[in-house]
């Protein structure tokens, strides 16, 4: 799976992922074979953060 580079097409794209299909970010990286670590790194670097509770960056 191709993840967006821009930062904040990154943002909206996995949001809706975790809104619509997804439990918790480990569940989406593991079933979309993607690097979890690359995602939060990338979305660190532009102000947001993953809020596991709420399931979302913010």
């Amino acid at each position: 799976m191709e993840l967006p580079k821009d930062p904040m097409m990154l943002f909206s794209f996995i949001n809706m992922k975790l809104r619509d299909f997804y439990p918790s970010l480990d569940a989406l990286c593991q079933d979309m074979q993607v690097s979890k670590e690359e995602i939060v790194n990338k979305l660190k670097a532009v102000g947001f953060e993953y809020n596991p509770e709420q399931n979302k960056f913010w």
